[in-house]
């Protein structure tokens, strides 16, 4: 009885550039292998994705295929192990499963009688050779672009407000895309004043036409290119330390260092306390005329009831009486009388804004909720397929795992 197949050919973007691996070559020594040994081709795959993982989308496809079709197909031929799998561990796994299908993969270059107990010495080799050779080479580029980092380049993709460019000699770097470069200098210099907080400059910015979401804000104000350094992460007996980037710096690293003191809550901070008790409205508002330190207020017990104070927390004692204080202020404030077209002016940009970042959040929250139910049928399916056996057990925790990861970091 004639035996079927299925083809699988893989090949990676990397790979093929590298090494000359073509998808057409694979495909012609397979259908050679099949001809001369008289195996019906039941269909061919083409993959052009990583064999360090079976997430690929091709080869999910062929693994339903083959559950729905039990016993339809014999083989899943390729033309060596490394084209089904660059990670040994995954590898058995998977073999196990096409098993359990009735399917047995061969690697027609490479082939190997895995009911012959010996055979599976040579199985183990053939499985790990690319793992090794994988691993050594992220070893390899790991430690190449820390070289790199140590020598001041900035690597990968450029950071909001800079553009990778190549110079005539084929060397990368990092310059300023205006205008974000300017935007986010602006954003710099309002975040060392303390006058406004990190949320209200990202809208302000965002107006400007800063390109940028919430998250990457604050990662961007925390970011030490945009001063000229160049991170390198603790590795092993290493510490983590700053460098001097080749890049141009777009603001001091002075700004930088008061803009963090000032997020991390160390910087001075002259911006008044928005939430305040009676009999304190002023709180935060006044100066000591003494030592120009904020006045803080607390009350005092006397002989026969209690008083409230603005004072100085400094040394210099100053302190004033709070009803005293309040009542003054008050008066004055009576004296100065909006113009009413000036006063609608001001109702209306206050309304303005408080619609715009309330509309900001809400469709936020609307999307963010959509994306997590999403996940969620997503997940629902996998469990339907689990409990109709159409998926096994190691299939459905992977695919959970990813899909569940999903909705945790939502």
């Amino acid at each position: 009885m004639k035996k079927i197949a299925d083809l699988y050919v893989r090949v990676s973007t990397d790979e093929q550039a590298d090494r000359g691996y073509s998808q057409r070559n694979q495909e012609e020594v397979l259908r050679k292998y099949c001809q001369i040994n008289d195996i019906t081709i039941r269909d061919v795959i083409y993959e052009d994705h990583s064999a360090k993982t079976f997430i690929r989308p091709q080869w999910n496809k062929l693994l339903e295929k083959l559950r729905k079709n039990k016993n339809k197909t014999d083989l899943v031929l390729f033309t060596k192990w490394d084209r089904f799998s660059r990670n040994a561990g995954d590898a058995y796994q998977m073999i196990n499963i096409l098993r359990k299908l009735g399917v047995e993969p061969q690697g027609i270059e490479q082939p190997l009688d895995l009911s012959i107990p010996e055979n599976k010495m040579m199985l183990a080799f053939y499985l790990a050779a690319p793992e090794v050779e994988n691993d050594r080479r992220a070893l390899n580029t790991f430690h190449g672009m820390r070289r790199a980092r140590k020598e001041g380049r900035y690597m990968g993709l450029a950071p909001a407000g800079y553009i990778n460019r190549i110079r005539e000699d084929g060397a990368k770097y990092i310059a300023f895309d205006e205008p974000e470069a300017s935007i986010i200098k602006w954003a710099f210099v309002e975040l060392a004043k303390g006058v406004f907080n990190t949320e209200q400059i990202f809208f302000k910015a965002k107006k400007k036409g800063l390109k940028c979401s919430r998250n990457n804000f604050w990662r961007l104000i925390r970011n030490p290119v945009y001063c000229g350094k160049i991170t390198v992460p603790k590795y092993k007996d290493e510490e983590a330390k700053y460098v001097t980037g080749q890049h141009k710096a777009l603001i001091t690293e002075t700004l930088f260092n008061e803009v963090q003191e000032v997020l991390d809550g160390r910087g001075r901070n002259f911006r008044p306390k928005i939430v305040t008790k009676e009999p304190f409205p002023l709180r935060g508002f006044f100066m000591c005329p003494e030592c120009n330190k904020i006045l803080t207020g607390s009350i005092s017990k006397g002989r026969n009831n209690y008083y409230a104070y603005y004072h100085c927390s400094a040394g210099c004692r100053f302190r004033i009486n709070a009803d005293s204080a309040n009542t003054v202020f008050m008066d004055n404030l009576k004296m100065y009388i909006p113009i009413a077209e000036i006063g609608n002016v001001y109702k209306n940009l206050i309304i303005e804004a408080y619609k715009e970042s309330d509309k900001v959040n809400i469709d936020y929250k609307i999307k963010l909720v959509e994306e997590i139910n999403d996940y969620k049928k997503r997940i629902a399916y996998i469990r339907d397929l689990l409990s109709k056996q159409q998926i096994d057990v190691s299939d459905y925790r992977i695919k959970n795992k990813t899909l569940g990861g999903n909705v945790k970091i939502k």
